[in-house]
């Protein structure tokens, strides 16, 4: 027995002293503040504004989701990947160059055919607030590039602290500006500002924590823009469809329940998934990003790819176990309780949405490994495949089942079988690239 409770102590000793779980620490302290803060602020603000005012702006939310992946072509992911930083310096070049293009080529789309365009997707509520898509997707990818780029310098701290501070100054003014004018217009402009906000936080601690590696001779840094747009092309013609049509996937929802039922149930559903989504964005992102960089140093360094991807899945799956159990069984009583009798709804949404953001968490390390596996062509078939299956659950439970709750309930049960195809799928290919490397020794 003795030896038994040293041998955890010491576990626990090497557990707590590695570095993946200090640096998943760090990036987790920063994102609890976050979620404390907004969650301390969510009875307020439900209140203030109520679903509709929700709803308007969940479907701007929908819709800047969808844009969002294609506003640098997903070249900022590849900021990691390099050995060296100058090639990651090209990469980021090349990043801002394609985000000003794309943010500039929607804009003239919207000017030429943005009246026609909500009309065709019923988002009236919406109106001339769809003209600020650009301007969000603009600086929503000059944020990624800051975070890839911190990913890589693994300076996780910053990262943390300046989501803890977006989120306070946010629901700050959500609260303020509530108590004057609570309408879904507000939550609007502030969703688009706050992109800025988190953008320029992270330049600045890129600028005070962050140095350029240039110990390493190098001909990188002769490398031409479009000679790293080449080398990693497969970025812009797998990655970023893959994380487009992902993004449809979850915003289509808030979409069709707008235009079936209207704004408020479009609310009920955007309050749900934000309550739903705080383990993934408390732990589930924080191990992503940490994940990234330690799978892409242990490809490097010709480590055992898929027990790490084993390992990480493990234990996000015993962490998200009991909390998202408690929201299958007590969802409704728990969000009338929390945000009032009229949010009701929102929780026997979540309580479907409980299986589907269970299985979101767990494959957020698999997910991370795809760049590094190169799969990210079979990703892209997978993604257009799991899309189709969710939008056709939930088109049937709307008009065969005629009900909002079934369609949210087979949209997401559809979700949990293609959540666990996918990692599967994963796992075995990092299996064959161990099989692989081993022979090639």
């Amino acid at each position: 027995m003795l030896n038994l409770v040293i041998t955890l102590r010491q576990k626990t000793h090497e557990v707590w002293h590695s570095r993946f779980v200090r640096s998943v620490a760090v990036i987790a302290t920063g994102t609890a503040g976050a979620q404390a803060i907004t969650m301390a602020f969510a009875p307020l603000i439900t209140r203030l504004y109520g679903p509709e005012a929700y709803g308007v702006q969940g479907t701007f939310m929908a819709i800047l989701g969808v844009a969002v992946p294609i506003g640098a072509l997903a070249y900022p992911i590849s900021i990691v990947l390099p050995r060296r930083d100058e090639e990651a310096l090209g990469i980021i070049q090349l990043s801002v160059c394609v985000s000003v293009f794309v943010a500039a080529l929607l804009a003239l789309g919207l000017w030429l055919v943005g009246e026609v365009a909500i009309s065709i997707l019923e988002i009236e509520s919406v109106g001339d607030f769809i003209y600020l898509v650009p301007v969000a997707m603009l600086l929503a990818a000059w944020k990624q590039i800051a975070q890839e780029w911190l990913i890589r310098k693994k300076e996780f701290g910053v990262i943390a602290r300046s989501a803890l501070a977006t989120s306070g100054i946010l629901n700050s003014a959500r609260a303020l500006a509530g108590f004057v004018h609570p309408v879904g217009a507000v939550l609007i402009v502030l969703a688009t500002l706050v992109e800025a906000l988190h953008t320029l936080l992270m330049l600045i601690g890129i600028r005070k924590r962050t140095t350029i590696d240039r110990t390493e001779p190098s001909e990188v840094s002769k490398v031409s823009i479009i000679e790293l747009a080449r080398r990693h092309r497969d970025f812009p013609l797998y990655r970023a469809p893959q994380i487009m049509i992902n993004a449809a996937s979850q915003s289509l929802p808030v979409l069709m329940l707008s235009a079936f039922f209207g704004p408020s149930t479009a609310g009920f559903y955007m309050l749900s998934i934000m309550v739903m989504g705080m383990p993934t964005a408390l732990v589930g992102m924080a191990v992503s990003d940490v994940f990234y960089a330690r799978i892409t140093e242990a490809a490097h360094n010709g480590e055992n790819l898929s027990r790490h991807i084993l390992r990480a899945t493990g234990v996000l799956a015993v962490i998200g176990l009991i909390p998202f159990s408690i929201v299958m069984f007590f969802g409704p009583w728990m969000f009338s309780l929390v945000f009032g009798a009229e949010w009701s709804v929102a929780g026997e949404y979540a309580r479907w949405l409980a299986f589907f953001f269970f299985f979101n968490l767990v494959n957020k390390p698999s997910n991370a490994a795809v760049p590094v596996l190169g799969i990210q062509r079979g990703l892209l078939f997978y993604e257009v495949l799991s899309t189709g299956g969710k939008v056709a659950g939930f088109l049937l439970g709307f008009y065969w089942l005629n009900s909002d709750i079934w369609a949210v309930a087979t949209f997401s049960i559809i979700g949990v079988f293609a959540y666990g195809g996918v990692m599967l799928w994963i796992y075995l290919r990092a299996v064959r690239w161990d099989r692989d490397a081993r022979i090639s020794q």
